[in-house]
């Protein structure tokens, strides 16, 4: 099936819960903007502060309304308390290819297993209800504790786009790209992810 951008998706397990970001969503968020600066050092377009939080949340409501992007805000079962937030991207159907990015979780879920959860089921969904033939990702390539929680799940760095984007303060960076292919989730990628949950 096609990604239905006017379809409320639900995607859950017992850790975690993706529900469609909303405009309303924004204080669910707000204290990761205000207290957690080091959340948006690498990357631009953060949600850093009350501004840029309303900026984030408008911008991909918008992207979603165009049909280019899916965003989630992401529930922690455990705690009862949101998250973070992540979406599909860079969609292109013909090509059965898809992104997962703009990632984000407050500091207290970094390294939790809520990531692990989260990625398991976009690429549940991604491989085997959208039948997409490629699932990609992107970090800025000093983002070690990105790119390795990427790898973790399965990824496979493809290499470097150099110079291609800018961080939180303007500055020009390199782009580690990895992926994973619709053959290496069926072979072990599932099973290897599903086991660490």
């Amino acid at each position: 099936m096609n990604l239905d951008f006017k379809e409320d998706y639900i995607l859950e397990n017992e850790s975690v819960r993706l529900e469609p970001l909303k405009h309303s969503d924004f204080n669910l968020l707000l204290e990761y903007s205000e207290h957690e600066p080091e959340i948006w050092e690498y990357n631009s377009g953060g949600a850093n502060g009350r501004k840029n939080l309303e900026k984030y949340i408008t911008n991909a409501v918008s992207q979603r309304e165009n049909e280019k992007e899916y965003p989630f805000i992401v529930f922690d079962k455990k705690n009862q308390k949101y998250a973070g937030s992540t979406r599909f991207y860079a969609i292109f159907s013909e090509n059965k290819t898809i992104e997962i990015g703009y990632t984000w979780y407050g500091k207290q879920y970094q390294g939790s297993g809520i990531n692990k959860n989260c990625k398991y089921l976009l690429l549940e969904f991604a491989f085997e209800k959208l039948n997409m033939e490629r699932v990609a990702f992107a970090a800025n390539s000093k983002n070690n504790r990105s790119i390795n929680a990427m790898k973790s799940i399965g990824c496979v760095v493809e290499g470097v786009l150099r110079n291609c984007s800018t961080d939180a303060t303007g500055n020009r960076i390199d782009v580690t790209r990895l992926s994973i292919l619709k053959n290496e989730w069926n072979e072990n990628v599932k099973m290897n992810l599903g086991k660490s949950l």
